[in-house]
């Protein structure tokens, strides 16, 4: 079985976890209203509509 011959240093062990923490971009739609960028499952922001109805006024 194999043992390692020296103690990992804290270092090396905190680089490999941070090696999969990356910022990743937000992913957008377009509206089917307006065809406006909006975050899935949210209200449209620029024409109110949500789910082909509208669901918030705006101005």
């Amino acid at each position: 079985m194999g043992v390692p011959k020296r103690r990992a240093s804290k270092q090396r062990g905190r680089q490999r976890r941070a090696a999969s923490y990356k910022i990743a971009a937000p992913t957008l739609v377009s509206c089917p209203q307006c065809h406006e960028l909006i975050m899935p499952h949210h209200a449209c922001p620029e024409c109110g509509y949500y789910k082909n109805r509208s669901a918030v006024k705006v101005q």
